[in-house]
């Protein structure tokens, strides 16, 4: 019956451990009992012996102890076994509760040590005493079940192990699927609603200041659809279903820069970029065009494509971009296909964006050069 702590269970054990001694208190007390010696030897004799049934059946408590006390515990226990063992005319049998227990209650390498030096104590005095052909085979016995339990407690402790080894990987499967969901929201909300509020605020300001109501109401659309598009985005996202195109992340930026009025350099198609990393490097035009809506203040962004980097530079501040979230989550999910995101001051001024993702060396060919064929004479 495992418990939590590591030792036995702490409720069915005792029932379990006093019938377990019942095959030996039994003998044992009737041995006592016939015992023809003083009265004060028949006493010290019987507290020997209920001591020792005593550690066995508490024994769990051990379990979730500092070392020191599991190991003056298991030598008071082993040296009352060996004792009870050798003043008593029983069998050696009885030392197996020892053994048995400090293979669960110590560490492998202890256990092994103890254990073999309780077993091989016993050995030596019935070889001294003369009673060893009558009690060798027991005293094998106690050998074989000894190494049985020392095996299964190092199974127990393995399971255990594994046990454990699980439950972190789940708990940290859940915390990465957590960072993952956290990263995407950000790196589309951000996007969506930082766009959104840009549309907003120009159809705001032309209502003011011209009165055209037309494009008032084709802003008032667009932000209709980027809100409606927003919220397929979060829904797919949410269920890892969700691909970014860089090519649609690349229209999403025209339209963005233009409502807020920033003259955008901007490449009209992605061909030239690796496959497989469009949409890593959409994540990165996402989360740079966000960031220079947000806090560079620029009038001008370049954007500029290669088959493995992306680059995006504005004529902004950018200080504030360099501390995000936004950022950090870009430098790992660059990371995570091998690449490198690096982000800071432009020499000239502004802010630049660099992603590059090196593409993998081809497998070396090995040139293999033809023998000439032998001919007849």
């Amino acid at each position: 019956m495992p418990e939590k702590n590591g030792g036995p269970g702490k409720i069915g054990w005792p029932i379990f451990a006093v019938l377990f001694l019942l095959p030996y208190l039994v003998p044992a007390t009737r041995s006592l009992v016939e015992h023809t010696g003083p009265l004060w030897a028949r006493v010290a004799l019987g507290v020997l012996v209920y001591a020792y049934a005593s550690c066995y059946v508490i024994f769990p408590v051990a379990f979730g102890k500092p070392r020191r006390f599991k190991v003056v515990f298991g030598v008071v226990m082993l040296t009352l076994g060996l004792l009870a063992t050798l003043l008593i005319d029983s069998s050696p049998f009885i030392l197996l509760y020892g053994t048995a227990t400090l293979a669960f209650l110590y560490p492998p390498g202890w256990a092994a040590i103890f254990d073999t030096v309780a077993l091989g104590s016993v050995t030596l005095v019935l070889l001294a005493d003369g009673r060893f052909e009558g009690n060798g085979g027991d005293l094998i016995s106690v050998a074989s079940i000894t190494i049985a339990m020392f095996f299964m407690a190092n199974l127990i402790r393995a399971i255990r192990r594994l046990e454990r080894a699980n439950q972190e990987i789940a708990t940290l499967a859940v915390a990465n699927e957590r960072q993952r969901v956290a990263r995407d929201l950000h790196d589309l909300l951000g996007h969506s609603l930082t766009t959104i509020t840009v549309k907003a605020g120009l159809a705001r300001r032309v209502l003011e200041s011209s009165g055209d109501v037309g494009r008032a109401v084709e802003e008032i659309r667009e932000v209709e659809g980027l809100t409606r598009s927003a919220l397929s985005d979060v829904r797919l996202t949410v269920s890892e279903y969700r691909e970014v195109s860089l090519a649609a992340e690349l229209a999403g930026a025209r339209a963005a820069l233009r409502a807020a009025e920033i003259e955008a350099d901007l490449p009209y198609a992605v061909d030239n970029v690796l496959p497989q990393l469009q949409s890593t490097f959409g994540y990165v035009l996402r989360e740079a065009v966000t960031n220079v809506l947000r806090h560079s203040g620029a009038k001008r962004v370049s954007v500029r494509f290669g088959r493995d980097w992306l680059e995006v530079e504005d004529d902004g501040a950018g200080a504030e971009a360099e501390q995000g979230n936004g950022l950090r989550g870009l430098t790992e999910r660059v990371g995570g296909v091998g690449g490198t995101l690096r982000s800071g001051p432009r020499p000239g001024g502004g802010w630049e964006v660099r992603a590059e993702v090196p593409e993998p060396e081809p497998p070396a060919v090995q040139a293999v050069r033809a023998e000439p064929a032998g001919g007849l004479a």
